[in-house]
């Protein structure tokens, strides 16, 4: 059984920056593609971005130059960096574990970004 613990959300400034972390249990994180996910109240769990096992990454056009995400396999650990936050980025954020066989969620982080 795979788990997922996201933390580094929080309350911050329009224009500000904030570090999400999700740490995996298990021994299967080098080989998943690891994602970031947010859904805002009232609306649907959107993509924001991707990181396959080999390292290539993939955003969503509205957080493109904004966020990057990361992995340390090393630390079973997924990052996202997102700077220049707006408040349209305001949403409870998700880490999500991709295999073969499965996928992962964390319980969720919330960032809400005042304007």
């Amino acid at each position: 059984q795979v788990q997922l613990v996201e933390s580094g959300g929080g309350l911050v400034q329009a224009g500000g920056s904030l570090r999400l972390s999700c740490v995996a249990s298990g021994s299967i994180f080098s080989i998943a593609t690891m994602g970031w996910y947010r859904q805002a109240p009232g609306k649907q769990r959107e993509l924001v971005a991707v990181i396959t096992s080999g390292g290539s990454t993939n955003y969503a056009d509205s957080v493109k130059g904004r966020f990057t995400i990361s992995r340390d396999n090393a630390k079973n650990t997924a990052y996202l960096e997102m700077t220049s936050l707006k408040p349209e980025d305001t949403a409870v954020y998700y880490c999500n574990l991709g295999v073969a066989f499965g996928n992962y969620w964390g319980q969720g982080t919330q960032v809400t970004v005042s304007s």
